[in-house]
């Protein structure tokens, strides 16, 4: 008889154990959704194109302002202004030195996209290369996107240093020869090829001009929006984290009151 009893406490106890956890379960499962959906890595991620939200400029425009100042560069940017994408653009670079200015480094990294627009004269201008050697850095160091337009050069000419591009390299090389500023030469080239390593426009290919800074324009606003979106998604993401775990403190109160 005491057996039977024994055996029917225990019996009456497991049930209580288990309608217990069931009912814990019931209770948490979405706890546990919300952590395997939010930490869980997805494989999308790889493809935000994030942005740091808090830049100041959605584009830094560099140019040679004896090639496109009067024509493309202008409409390039006119574009983008309609599109109230706000860009920075520097107009007053003719009437400095050789040097970029701390203020012009300070606008290369508080921009989202650098557009580069290699031109003829592109690579005879010190202050043109120093600033391509700056928006590569930012590339690197801050995932900036970088897009190339190549406005009447061939793309192999930018990328192997060959013709144009090749003598004006060649000059700098030996106007740098016997100077310890020499190392910078080497920048120049590996950011030339780099940048003409890179997707982006051929205004030999895409013509007429206006589809060309249609075209550009567009994908420009894209990778804006896109970047918006991704934004929103990680502001999302880090409020349900909070959430999922607030839910876990309480869940863990809970517990320690029916203990």
């Amino acid at each position: 008889m005491r057996d039977s009893a024994l055996f029917f406490s225990a019996c009456f106890s497991m049930s209580n154990t288990i309608c217990g956890f069931t009912r814990f379960l019931c209770e948490y499962t979405y706890v546990f959704f919300f952590f395997f959906f939010f930490f869980l890595p997805s494989s999308s991620s790889s493809s935000y194109c994030y942005m740091n939200p808090l830049r100041e400029y959605d584009v830094f425009l560099s140019f040679r302002g004896l090639d496109t100042s009067h024509n493309f560069k202008s409409h390039l940017y006119a574009a983008l202004c309609r599109k109230n994408i706000k860009t920075f653009i520097d107009d007053d670079r003719l009437k400095r030195g050789d040097e970029i200015s701390p203020a012009l480094v300070k606008a290369i990294k508080e921009s989202k996209i650098s557009v580069v627009i290699f031109s003829e004269n592109f690579a005879s201008s010190t202050w043109c290369l120093d600033e391509l050697v700056e928006i590569f850095e930012c590339k690197r160091k801050m995932g900036q996107f970088v897009i190339p337009i190549f406005f009447g050069v061939d793309p192999s000419h930018v990328r192997k240093q060959e013709g144009i591009y090749g003598i004006a390299i060649a000059k700098l090389e030996k106007r740098f020869k016997n100077n310890k500023e020499y190392y910078k030469v080497q920048k120049w080239r590996a950011a030339l090829t780099e940048a003409a390593s890179l997707s982006g426009w051929d205004s030999q290919v895409t013509r007429p001009e206006s589809k060309l800074v249609e075209e550009i324009v567009d994908h420009i606003a894209k990778k804006l929006f896109c970047s918006m979106s991704s934004n929103m998604l990680v502001g999302i993401r880090i409020s349900s984290v909070i959430l999922v775990l607030t839910a876990v403190v309480l869940m863990f109160i809970e517990i320690g009151k029916r203990k």
